[in-house]
């Protein structure tokens, strides 16, 4: 017997939802399997996941409250790969819109609430967007790996936010830990029902369905759909490919950028180390799984979100590393992307007799 393999040229809705499914399957049992090694029955933890995550109100509050940064994270590589411009580096203008709304708060502050937040929203949009821009200028104009430089980028954003926390941003009232002070309340997005769900989550449903409209609907989605996929042709009808490169890299950065605005704003309101969770690197799994499609893209982030925080629940409950749900991430996108084969290609086996 011997396998072959053969490219696919069509592939049915149905086939596609099984490969997806069947991808996550095999990643909870394989999460099942560490979970096992790990000491702890792996239902109970399964159990315990979705009991801290979706149980109560307030688990689904939390749930919520993850959900945000992970749309827009999500929704600013989901732009970029459409193009297939692989933007690495969501983390790091995630921390660069952060870092820019900050440095607004705290050196041009303004006691008006619109004034002040639309200004934070625009320098975090900057921010963002050109932090990605340069890494798309350099692979438009030399041809430079996006995904080296983003994700080298990611570093170097870290590293400035350090920088400032542990330096001249440091609040003196802190007892020496690394944070700033307090926003004032006009640099604060409002929290419902004494959550901390903020209104930020406006911010992700109306960018979502404006992805939503203009790459799936419109010109120039197309144009960058056409780009990535062949860019010669792209030329040829008279797509700037390089143009365009440079600027799906730049609103890619800006909505990323923004995430890191909402988050400060409307959840921590004050710049510390560590706020950034992850965020830019979970957000390929949750495009890649949702097919990049925007509004999918809504109903899978808030499924890692749960994860998110069931896996904190786990941390408390049977007091497991933060580790062991990074893990149960790392496989569902290592499965995802083993499905991604079968997606494209057609494992046949044929007996020797034949």
């Amino acid at each position: 017997m011997r396998i072959k393999v053969e490219k696919r040229f069509y592939i049915t809705k149905w086939q596609e939802v099984c490969i997806i499914l069947a991808s996550i399957v095999l990643a909870f049992s394989s999460g099942a399997l560490v979970f096992h090694f790990l000491g702890v029955d792996p239902l109970e933890a399964y159990k315990m996941m979705i009991d801290g995550s979706l149980g109560d109100f307030y688990g689904v509050s939390e749930t919520v409250a993850k959900t945000i940064p992970l749309i827009m994270c999500s929704l600013a590589v989901a732009l970029s790969f459409t193009m297939v411009v692989w933007n690495i580096g969501a983390e790091g203008q995630f921390v660069l819109g952060a870092l820019a709304c900050t440095a607004f708060v705290r050196y041009l502050y303004v006691d008006n609430f619109v004034v002040m937040l639309a200004c934070m929203g625009i320098s975090a949009l900057l921010a963002g967007g050109l932090w990605g821009a340069f890494a798309g200028f350099l692979k438009a104009r030399w041809n430079v790996n996006e995904i080296i430089t983003t994700l080298m980028m990611n570093y170097v954003a870290i590293l400035l936010l350090q920088y400032f926390v542990y330096g001249s941003w440091r609040d003196p009232t802190s007892l020496g830990f690394p944070m700033t002070p307090l926003f004032p309340k006009s640099a604060r997005l409002h929290q419902f029902f004494s959550t901390r769900v903020h209104s930020g989550i406006f911010f992700a449903v109306i960018i979502a369905l404006i992805l939503w409209i203009v790459v799936r609907k419109g010109v120039w989605g197309y144009e960058i759909r056409v780009s990535g996929q062949n860019p010669k042709a792209a030329d040829y009808a008279g797509i700037r490919s390089t143009r365009n490169v440079i600027l799906v890299m730049f609103l890619s950065g800006a909505i990323a950028g923004l995430a890191g605005m909402a988050e400060m704003a409307g959840l921590h309101r004050r710049l510390q180390p560590g706020f950034a969770v992850g965020y830019g690197y979970t957000a390929i799994i949750i495009a890649w799984l949702a097919r990049l499609h925007p509004l999918a893209i809504i109903f899978v982030s808030f499924l890692f979100g749960a994860l998110f925080v069931g896996g904190e629940n786990l941390q408390i409950a049977m007091r497991l590393p933060l580790s062991s749900v990074q893990i149960l991430q790392g496989l569902i996108l290592f499965f995802l992307l083993g499905g991604e084969f079968f997606r494209n290609y057609r494992v046949s086996f044929i007996s020797r007799k034949r």
